[in-house]
C-alpha cells in the first residue's frame, strides 16, 4: 500500500453517527456460513488487525495499516505525543488512509466476503519520543489509544524480539509464546518475524489466528515481517520459484518498497536503519541472485556499528530440508558478502528446531578462537517441531562454521539487547527459561568482534527428554 501522508488538524467535535448508520450491512458485509467463523475473524465497522511497521527513517516514520468491514470508506489515523495526563489528545493530528479493497472470496477457507484494508505513514515524528495513536473512522468507531516511541537519532541502547516460524495452530500454542517475550522484555523496541508467520498463505482464518494471538502487541511493536515458503501459496504443478505470494501480505502490512528491485520483490525486500543497527531483510524464496547487489548497496552504506541479516531459508540449517533450501549460487554469494562486510548477526526460521553457531575470524590465530565473525541462528517459535540431524550439521564444519547450542521439540523466542560496544543474545523458551546466552564486544575502529559464549547449565532439550506432541495435524 502506498497511504496518504497529510497531517490534519483533529476537529474539536466528533460527528455524531446515527445508530442506524450500519444497521443494514450491504452484501458484502453479509457472511455467508457465518456460524463458521468467530466474531473476530469477521470484519466490523471498527478497526482491528492493526500492525504498526518501520517505513523509512525510524526516528522519524512509522506505518499503520488496519482492517474494517467495507461500511468504513473513509478511514483515519490521529497521533499526539504522549503525555501523562488523559487530555493528551487536545494536541493529536489527523491523517487521511488509502483504502484498499481485499475479496476474501479469493481466500481458502473463504468467508466470501469483502473488506476493507486502510494504511497510512505518520510522518515528521520527533525523535526518541513517545506517542499515542488510534485508528478509526474519524466519527464514532475507533480503536483505542496506542502508544509507541520513535528511534533516537544516535547510538542508544534497546532491545529487540526475534521470532522463528510461528506458522501452525497460531492462536492456540503461540499466543503464549509472543505474550512471554512481552512479559521477558516488554521494553522491547520492535519485534522480528523471520518467515512462515502462518501455514497457508490465502488462509484469512489463519491469518485471524496470528492477530488474535499477538493482539495489542502488534500494533504497539514496530513490527518486521520477513516472508517464508508458506507465505507463498504451495500445491499444483507451479516449481516453488513460480508459486504466488499470499494476497493478503501487502494489503496487511504496509513496508518500504525498495528502488531499483523487480515487482515480486516490493515490501518483501526492505532494509531497517535504527540507530546504530542496520537490519536487511530478503526474501529467500524470489529472484534471490537480484538481492545479492541489493544486498551489498546496503551493506556498503556507512555509518553503522552493527549490521544484522535476517530471511527465511537458513544458510547452515540443523536439519536436511531437501529443495526447500536457498539455491546453492545464492547461498555461496550470500556467504561471500556476510564475510566480506564482517555481517554480525543472521536470523533465520524454516527449520523448526534450534540452531546457535558461528563463524571464526578467518584470520584469527587458532589462540584467538572466541573472535567471531559472524553469529547465525535458526529457531522455531511455533508448535511444529523438527528432529536436528547432527551429521547434517557436521558437514558444516568444513566450511568453518561451529555449532554451539541445538535445541529440539521447544518453542522459544530471543531477546537481543544492543548497548554500545555489546550485544547480548538469549534465547528463551516459552515458559520465560534462559536456554541459551552470548555476548559479543566490539571494536568499532578495527572490527574486531569477541564473543563470550553464556550458556546456562541446563540440559539440551532433545525429543528424548521432552514430552511428546503429535504432529499429525502440522504437516
Amino acid at each position: 500500500m502506498t497511504p496518504l501522508t497529510q497531517f490534519f488538524i483533529l476537529p474539536s467535535l466528533l460527528i455524531a453517527c446515527s445508530s442506524s448508520t450500519f444497521a443494514n450491512p450491504s452484501k458484502d458485509q453479509q457472511h455467508e456460513h457465518h456460524h463458521d467463523f468467530r466474531h473476530w475473524e469477521i470484519a466490523s465497522p471498527d478497526p482491528d488487525r492493526i500492525f504498526l511497521t518501520f517505513h523509512g527513517d525510524a526516528a522519524t516514520r512509522r506505518a499503520v495499516t488496519w482492517r474494517t468491514d467495507t461500511q468504513i470508506h473513509k478511514a483515519f489515523l490521529e497521533i499526539a505525543p504522549a503525555l501523562a495526563e488523559p487530555g493528551f489528545d487536545r494536541f493529536a493530528k489527523r491523517i487521511p488512509a488509502s483504502t484498499e479493497v481485499v475479496d476474501l472470496g479469493k481466500t481458502k477457507g473463504s468467508n466470501k466476503s469483502k473488506v476493507h484494508y486502510h494504511s497510512t505513514i505518520m510522518t515528521n515524528l520527533k525523535p526518541d519520543t513517545l506517542y499515542a495513536y488510534r485508528v478509526g473512522d474519524g466519527k464514532q468507531r475507533w480503536s483505542e489509544w496506542i502508544q509507541f516511541k520513535t528511534a533516537a537519532q544516535t547510538a542508544k541502547p534497546f532491545s529487540f524480539i526475534y521470532f522463528g516460524d510461528a506458522q501452525n495452530d497460531v492462536h492456540s500454542r503461540w499466543s503464549r509464546v509472543i505474550r512471554m517475550a512481552h512479559q521477558t522484555a516488554p521494553q522491547a523496541s520492535f519485534a522480528l518475524h523471520a518467515g512462515d508467520l502462518i501455514n497457508k498463505a490465502n488462509s484469512d482464518t489463519e491469518w485471524a489466528g496470528w492477530f488474535k494471538a499477538g493482539s495489542y502487541l502488534h500494533s504497539q511493536w514496530t513490527g518486521i515481517p520477513v516472508v517464508g515458503n508458506h507465505e507463498y501459496i504451495s500445491g499444483g504443478s507451479a516449481k516453488e520459484s513460480q508459486r504466488k505470494m499470499s494476497m493478503l501480505w501487502q494489503p496487511q502490512f504496509t513496508l518500504p518498497i525498495s528502488e531499483g528491485l523487480s515487482e515480486d520483490l516490493h515490501e518483501t525486500v526492505y532494509t531497517v536503519e535504527y540507530q546504530d543497527v542496520q537490519i536487511i531483510v530478503l526474501n529467500s524464496m524470489k529472484n534471490t541472485k537480484e538481492q545479492t547487489k541489493y544486498m551489498e548497496q546496503q551493506l556498503k552504506k556507512p555509518g553503522f556499528n552493527w549490521r544484522f541479516l535476517t530471511f527465511h531459508y537458513p544458510i547452515y540449517s540443523p536439519r536436511f530440508r531437501g529443495k526447500y533450501t536457498l539455491p546453492q549460487t545464492t547461498r555461496k554469494e550470500w556467504q561471500e558478502l556476510i564475510t566480506k562486510y564482517k555481517v554480525d548477526c543472521v536470523f533465520q526460521g524454516h527449520d523448526h528446531a534450534y540452531l546457535r553457531g558461528q563463524v571464526p575470524m578467518r584470520s584469527a590465530p587458532d589462540k584467538e578462537n572466541n573472535q567471531l565473525q559472524t553469529l547465525y541462528v535458526v529457531s522455531v517459535s511455533g508448535p511444529k517441531q523438527g528432529r536436528p540431524e547432527p551429521q547434517h550439521i557436521e558437514k558444516y564444519k568444513s566450511e568453518g562454521f561451529k555449532p554451539i547450542r541445538v535445541g529440539a521439540n521447544t518453542q522459544f523466542f530471543q531477546v537481543i539487547e544492543i548497548d554500545g560496544d555489546k550485544m547480548i543474545y538469549k534465547a528463551y523458551t516459552t515458559t520465560g527459561k534462559l536456554y541459551d546466552s552470548a555476548v559479543i564486544k566490539k571494536n568499532f575502529q578495527t572490527g574486531i568482534k569477541t564473543i563470550r559464549q553464556m550458556i546456562p547449565d541446563t540440559e539440551e532439550r532433545t525429543f528424548k527428554n521432552t514430552q511428546n506432541y503429535s504432529t499429525d495435524n502440522l504437516k
